[in-house]
């Protein structure tokens, strides 16, 4: 453990083995740092906050303070980040609030850049990529392996599936699927995000059939409701299209993303 001379740290904080405390960081209380952990300087940990092994956090990060909810009445809720982090300078994450469930989570190996947001009671999945000032409203629902581009925003109580993509600038008002990609002020799917799958090692076969599945499901003869019921038929044995289809059946707050009608 090393902790600048300048740094105030609580003596009640849990700090684990290797953790480094750089220059001018604060950590609360009521902080837990797993091994490793590396606050670079000027850090501010602070609330019921626990910051898995080997994140690396750099200046002027903000993690654990009270949700920017107008409800929140001081109740001691959690912010809990997962392992292998990279959190950029002027990055916030809040803790959750006591209607939302109490917690906001971040998986493991995400890398946040600049000035990017993520709000009370959100679940973040892993292997995510915040661009520069991206930002998630409360209670947003995002998958595994999701890259948000600069400057885009989600609304709360929005759902993000697995490996989608969010274009730079986007607003996003509605549920996006697995795998899509969506662009613009309001964002509407484009695609599906073609790259990333190919990035993960999706193969052919797989990436056709989610292409297959798309065109069906965005085609323009009968209802949406009858194309998912045969998207779901035709490629019952695709475990990413079922993927898609169980996301688009689930139970949710906001609409759909869909593509544009021009």
């Amino acid at each position: 453990m090393n902790i600048h001379p300048s740094a105030i740290v609580d003596a009640k904080a849990q700090i684990g083995e290797g953790v480094e405390i750089g220059p001018y960081c604060i950590v609360g209380p009521d902080v837990v740092l797993h091994s490793g952990v590396r606050l670079l300087h000027h850090v501010v940990i602070e609330g019921h906050t626990e910051i898995g092994a080997d994140c690396v956090i750099s200046s002027f990060a903000s993690l654990g303070g009270p949700p920017q909810h107008l409800a929140h009445r001081g109740e001691p809720t959690r912010l809990v980040i997962g392992a292998r982090n990279s959190i950029r300078e002027h990055v916030t994450m809040n803790a959750g609030t006591v209607m939302g469930g109490g917690v906001t989570t971040v998986g493991d190996d995400g890398l946040f850049m600049v000035g990017s947001h993520v709000a009370h009671d959100c679940t973040v999945g892993n292997h995510v990529v915040f661009a520069n000032n991206a930002t998630l409203g409360g209670h947003v629902q995002m998958g595994d392996y999701v890259f948000m581009g600069g400057l885009s925003a989600v609304h709360q109580h929005t759902r993000i599936g697995r490996q989608a993509f969010i274009g730079g600038l986007a607003a996003v008002t509605k549920d996006v699927i697995p795998f899509g990609s969506v662009w613009g002020v309001y964002a509407h799917l484009e695609g599906l995000n073609l790259v990333g799958l190919k990035r993960r090692g999706f193969s052919r076969d797989r990436i056709k059939d989610l292409r297959s599945a798309y065109r069906l499901l965005f085609a323009h003869e009968g209802t949406f409701q009858e194309r998912l019921e045969d998207v779901a038929r035709v490629f019952a044995g695709s475990a990413d299209v079922q993927e898609m289809v169980d996301f688009i059946r689930a139970d949710a707050t906001r609409p759909m993303c869909l593509p544009s009608p021009e």
